[in-house]
């Protein structure tokens, strides 16, 4: 098990503090060893989970030791003092942190709700990594939701949908975001999750086929003019396709781009000649061009965007975007920050600063939820001042 970690860990982290991570694993997993889960497992077998899935998004030795501890304090008794004699002060704050969020419930009285938001929001503020161990945590535990009752499995997914998964987008995290997105619908509505996965099971086959056909003429014209590319298809998430099917009104053969392409590439000049290449090949269809780029999402996502008649008469769906443009696309706010003891990259993180000031000067409580709420799911309108600047 502890050998399967490091595997994943060494992936992204060649040099992990294997001696810190083996003596966290040591303490969870004597501390746990009574315990199992809902589903028959050694509990172990979660936070283990919890410090793969921190380890997949690049975190740190000390992040992932606190995730392998972070059930401990909540379930085994043991005492946060304990944590910090064993493991220093920065590890016993994670692992506080984390055991304070789980404490909170998603509730129907709105001011116990709007509360349990503030402390969420406060402890992201003190240290972002806290949040980062609370979302693979909610992720592992979203995998295993079945086992669950029904009411409890609604809750969860219901939390997971308005909560969890816009904080991941909000982040940047969007590996993290998608994989919530499709649980919690899957549990939602299993009949529709399913008629979906059916749908798109019956095309991909073709699918797949014209995208690989498209990916090698692609790369080839790209290499024509010195631009070295990776070429992917990029399929579309189920729970994506039920929001444009359901908000837009359009069936599922309305839906043109339930598979795309993504291409990589080495510099920024390299993604502006991939577009132009591409539109020489291709014909774009108006108003489809997005320069994220130029204009970065407010989670730091960064892309070119279009969308042409490909091969076929077929619409593609295209993104252009260079490897370190990519990792963030992944990581969001993992891939930008190495944890250590300096700092923590909160000082970077303006939202989170400006959803401080919002939950102190707001009194009531169903107010800061509509402020949040908006916040999380909002879209971005940039103002252009009369020299030019972004706003």
């Amino acid at each position: 098990m502890l050998d399967d970690l490091f595997q994943v860990i060494e992936q992204r982290n060649p040099m992990p503090d294997r001696e810190l991570i083996t003596r966290a694993f040591a303490l969870a997993y004597h501390l746990h060893s009574s315990q199992s889960r809902k589903s028959g497992e050694a509990f172990i077998y979660h936070p283990v989970g919890t410090a793969k899935i921190c380890a997949e998004l690049g975190l740190d030795s000390t992040t992932i030791a606190a995730a392998l501890l972070h059930d401990v304090v909540e379930d085994t008794g043991v005492s946060i003092e304990v944590i910090e004699r064993e493991f220093g002060s920065e590890i016993a704050g994670l692992v506080d942190g984390v055991t304070k969020l789980t404490k909170m419930s998603f509730t129907s009285r709105e001011e116990e709700q709007a509360e349990n938001y503030r402390k969420m929001i406060v402890a992201m503020a003190s240290d972002i990594r806290v949040i980062l161990i609370k979302l693979a945590d909610r992720l592992h535990n979203m995998r295993t939701l079945g086992y669950l009752g029904r009411q409890k499995q609604i809750q969860k997914a219901k939390e997971t949908l308005e909560i969890y998964a816009p904080l991941a987008h909000r982040l940047g995290i969007n590996s993290v975001k998608w994989q919530l997105e499709d649980l919690a619908f899957a549990s939602l509505h299993p009949r529709r999750y399913a008629e979906i996965q059916q749908m798109v099971a019956q095309r991909r086959a073709d699918r797949e086929e014209y995208v690989e056909q498209a990916a090698k003429f692609l790369e080839e014209e790209l290499a024509k003019v010195g631009i070295r590319s990776e070429i992917s298809g990029r399929a579309k998430h189920f729970y994506s396709i039920y929001v444009k099917m359901s908000r837009r009104g359009k069936e599922f053969n309305e839906i043109f781009d339930l598979t795309g392409l993504r291409v990589l590439v080495d510099t920024v000049k390299d993604c502006y000649g991939a577009i132009g290449v591409i539109h020489s090949l291709w014909k774009p269809i108006p108003g489809r061009f997005k320069d994220y780029i130029a204009m970065p999402k407010f989670n730091m996502y960064q892309s070119l965007h279009t969308t042409v008649i490909g091969p076929g008469g077929k619409p593609l769906e295209i993104q252009i975007r260079t490897f370190e443009m990519h990792q963030t696309s992944e990581y969001g706010i993992a891939a930008h920050w190495l944890y250590k003891e300096k700092g923590n990259g909160t000082d970077k993180l303006t939202w989170l600063r400006q959803m401080m000031e919002w939950q102190s000067e707001t009194g009531d409580p169903r107010e800061f939820m509509d402020t949040l709420k908006i916040d999380l799911f909002e879209d971005e309108v940039f103002v252009f001042t009369p020299k030019g600047e972004v706003k």
